[in-house]
């Protein structure tokens, strides 16, 4: 019985680990992407005529 609550544990702190690279992983990307937009953005701002 115990085994088996051991096998379970691990795998939920195998998933939660991954789940927790992947989110960080996403959160530099979409984090790079909103800057580099934002440069761009700032770049072409003196094109803008309202």
């Amino acid at each position: 019985m115990d085994e088996k609550l051991y096998k379970v544990m691990r795998g939920a702190g195998a998933l939660n680990i991954t789940l927790g690279v992947v989110t960080l992983v996403l959160g530099l990307v979409s984090g790079i992407l909103l800057v580099v937009g934002g440069a761009k953005l700032l770049a072409g701002k003196s094109k803008i005529l309202f």
